[in-house]
């Protein structure tokens, strides 16, 4: 057997090891670094390290520091409750209203199912409140959080363009960033208008007036239950903090929903839950703060093109001198399981184009009949693979996997390959065997939890079926 294909072997090996225990995929990933590096390919430590990405080691440090402390201060408490406010009454309005705050938060860098652990209760506690349908209400969370993660700031965008650009192939952020949105948006959209959206926006209660206290309720976090069959997306591991935070007690959380007073109930909304400031019915000079810290990331990134990583954070380094005892806890909170994913697999992805296996890969797909064909295939690989493993491992791996096949003059746009690999990797994460699935599943209020979990199963194999065909037409073929 070639060095080649025992890579490769490992590589599907790791997959399959990740899936069926709860072990992080960046420590399988890094022995197999070492295993294959030095046993197949005969390369020396220094050789293999010099595989690490350091660049997307400190992008992804940088943006979950940076949001952990977002989290710590209110801000995305507050953002929340300022969104429901403006509800005033229009049912049909709440669950756009959680679509758009789940794609903002991982559009600023929060890791998706944290994104979703936060938002799924307030959604599905307002579904059960206004007879939603909660099977709607909680796609539409993941897909909105899924919607906003491609963006040039987000941790998926940052893994796939510096991917792009370390091949130096041609690359448009926004392209990707839009269309991974624009895909979500229309399948919400479909959703929603299915699953009784019509008869919402008929429908407007006698809610809550300009000013008024939105209904309270306890929306507690109901974690799914631990384990291979449903946390075997790695990226479930990263949410041992937001468990922290988010199990809060009826009447904490209840501030989440409603506006409160210092000295009333809403004091120790998500904030003082997570050792944090308390929550107010204005925001604090903290999350104003906290807010042009986000509005300055964007800027400084993506107008002046500084580095993401260490503008993110020199910013939280500034929010923590101005509060560091609401900001000692950001450093625990770092999706520090999710960087060991996606930094491993990035080394052993390292290890196997120095042995010239991408190379071998990418020639391979290449040799297909038609391009057109072999484009599909990825986008399915993609897809399948992701529905049950991690995303962001899938987009470590295959993304560069396509490389040579990309630069062999196919005639293969790499542009919209890049998109459509972009949303077929990561549309899959409704499935209730990724973690944002199993979130929702969780947390769904007054359903036969069979039924729901039928629901689920479902749709993630429509979606897993049908999304490769759709995005491979709209931005390969046509």
């Amino acid at each position: 057997m070639s060095s080649h294909m025992i890579s490769i072997y490992a590589l599907i090996a790791m997959f399959v090891l990740a899936t069926a225990l709860p072990i992080n995929m960046g420590v399988i990933a890094f022995a197999g670094a070492f295993l294959v590096g030095t046993l197949v390919a005969g390369m020396t430590t220094k050789a293999i390290m010099a595989g690490f990405p350091a660049e997307l080691f400190l992008t992804l440090v940088g943006i979950t520091y940076l949001f952990a402390q977002a989290q710590n201060n209110g801000t995305i408490d507050w953002l929340v409750r300022l969104a429901l406010r403006a509800v005033r009454g229009r049912v049909a309005a709440i669950p756009w209203i959680m679509f758009t705050i789940t794609a903002l938060l991982t559009a600023v860098g929060a890791v998706s199912p944290a994104a979703v652990a936060i938002i799924a209760p307030i959604a599905l506690g307002f579904a059960a409140k206004y007879a939603i349908s909660p099977l709607m209400m909680g796609l539409l969370v993941i897909h909105g959080a899924q919607g906003g993660g491609f963006s040039p700031i987000s941790i998926y965008g940052g893994i796939t363009n510096k991917i792009v650009q370390k091949a130096g192939l041609p690359i448009s952020e926004l392209t990707t960033a839009f269309v991974s949105l624009g895909v979500n948006f229309a399948v919400a959209l479909l959703l929603f208008l299915l699953f009784g959206g019509m008869a919402l926006m008929r429908q407007r209660q006698g809610g809550p007036a300009a000013g008024a206290p939105l209904p309270a309720f306890n929306t507690q976090v109901a974690m799914p239950a631990s384990g291979p069959q449903i946390f075997d997306e790695a990226e479930g591991e990263a949410l041992s903090e937001e468990r922290l935070i988010m199990q809060r007690s009826p009447d904490a959380l209840n501030a989440s929903t409603a506006p409160a007073t210092a000295g009333g109930p809403g004091a120790s909304g998500a904030g003082a839950a997570a050792g944090s400031v308390p929550v107010h019915e204005g925001a604090t000079p903290q999350q104003m703060l906290t807010v042009l810290g986000l509005v300055a990331l964007a800027v400084l990134t993506l107008v002046y093109k500084l580095d993401i990583g260490f503008v993110a954070i020199t910013i939280g380094l500034l929010l923590s001198v101005i509060a560091p005892n609401v900001q000692k806890r950001a450093i625990t909170q770092v999706s520090w399981p999710e960087i060991m994913l996606i930094v491993g697999v990035s080394t052993y992805v390292g290890v196997m184009e120095k042995m010239g296996t991408i190379t071998f890969v990418g020639h391979s797909v290449a040799g297909l009949t038609s391009p057109l064909v072999a484009a599909l295939l990825l986008c399915f690989v993609g897809a399948v693979v992701s529905a049950f493993a991690s995303s962001t491992a899938v987009l470590g791996s295959l993304i560069p996997l396509a490389v040579p096949f990309l630069q062999s003059g196919t005639g293969v746009d790499p542009i919209g390959f890049i998109a459509a690999m972009a949303v077929s990797s990561t549309i899959v994460d409704v499935s209730p065997f990724s973690t944002n699935g199993a979130l929702v599943l969780a947390n769904a209020q007054g359903v036969d939890r069979d039924v729901f979990l039928r629901q689920l199963m479902i749709y993630g194999g429509i979606v897993t079926i049908a999304a490769p065909i759709v995005v491979w037409l709209l931005f390969i073929v046509l």
